[in-house]
Parts: C-alpha cells; sequence; structure tokens
C-alpha cells in the first residue's frame, strides 16, 4: 500500500506520506549521527533543546516543556537525560526559587559535542530531503518543509 492508494481517504494519505518522510529523514539523520558522533537523533534533539536554554525570566525548560520538545513522554525523556548526564554531557541541579524543580543543562562537553555534530545533522537531512524529493508522493511534503515559513499564530 502507498500513501496514494486509492483505498485510502484524502487525509489518510496525506498522513501515510507525512509518516513515511518522516521515518526517512529520521533514519538517515540516525545513521549520520551515530557513525560520526555515538550520538542518537533523540539524544542530539535534547542537546540541542537544552543548549537554547538561558538564566533569565521562562529560560530553564521543566521536564515536562523537554519531554513535549523532543516529542518523549516524561519518563523517557528522564531515562535519556540520565544516559547524557552518565555521558557527562549534560548535569542536573535544583532550582534555586523551588526546591522541588530540577533543571538540566548542557555541560561544556555536551555543547562541544552538539556542534560538532550540527553540520553532520544538517547535511544528514539535507541528503535525506534531496531523495525524498524525488519520490513524487513525497516531493510536495519536502517543499513545504524546505519553504521559508512564518511561526503559525494561534
Amino acid at each position: 500500500m502507498t500513501a496514494t492508494d486509492p483505498s485510502l481517504t484524502a487525509l489518510a494519505q496525506g498522513w501515510c506520506a507525512l509518516s513515511l518522510l518522516h521515518g526517512r529523514l529520521e533514519a538517515h539523520i540516525e545513521r549520520a549521527l551515530q557513525a560520526k558522533h555515538d550520538l542518537s537523533v533523540r539524544e542530539y534533539s535534547l542537546l540541542d533543546v537544552l543548549s537554547r536554554q538561558h538564566d533569565d525570566e521562562g529560560g530553564h525548560l521543566q521536564m515536562k516543556q523537554v519531554a513535549d520538545a523532543v516529542v518523549l513522554s516524561q519518563s523517557a525523556t528522564t531515562r535519556l537525560v540520565t544516559r547524557l548526564e552518565d555521558r557527562g554531557l549534560l548535569e542536573r541541579y535544583l532550582c534555586p526559587t523551588d526546591r522541588r524543580g530540577i533543571y538540566t543543562n548542557v555541560t561544556a562537553a555536551g555543547l562541544t559535542l552538539l556542534e560538532e555534530a550540527r553540520p553532520t545533522n544538517d547535511a544528514a537531512l539535507r541528503e535525506a530531503l534531496d531523495e525524498a524529493a524525488k519520490n513524487p508522493e513525497l516531493a510536495p511534503l519536502v517543499r513545504v518543509v524546505e519553504s521559508p515559513h512564518e511561526p503559525a499564530s494561534v
């Protein structure tokens, strides 16, 4: 069954195509990050999200916000944080204003690895998009991903 199978509704066809594109992109990036940096896509994403935190008001993310940003459950995010902490790429500490809160920061080693891995991630994404654009079912989605767009308004 393909994304354009006539037995599927238009909505289901779109979802199948989007799922296929996502899977191909993620698999290609995963192979590149693992081979060159011993990082998974999820680990890279977590380091990237956490590296954007800042010390100003609202600058640190709660674990639920981190989980939402990397599209994982809170328990899976906690396990991922623990793995990266064990590798010396992240550190946790108590929130200075709320002792119940725990913050997670990227260490210097984590920032270095992230900066080394960023070109690999970007190149792998470009390669995967170029390959997907050759597929008529995926080409329209690739164009959407590639098109500059403004943030969605709520």
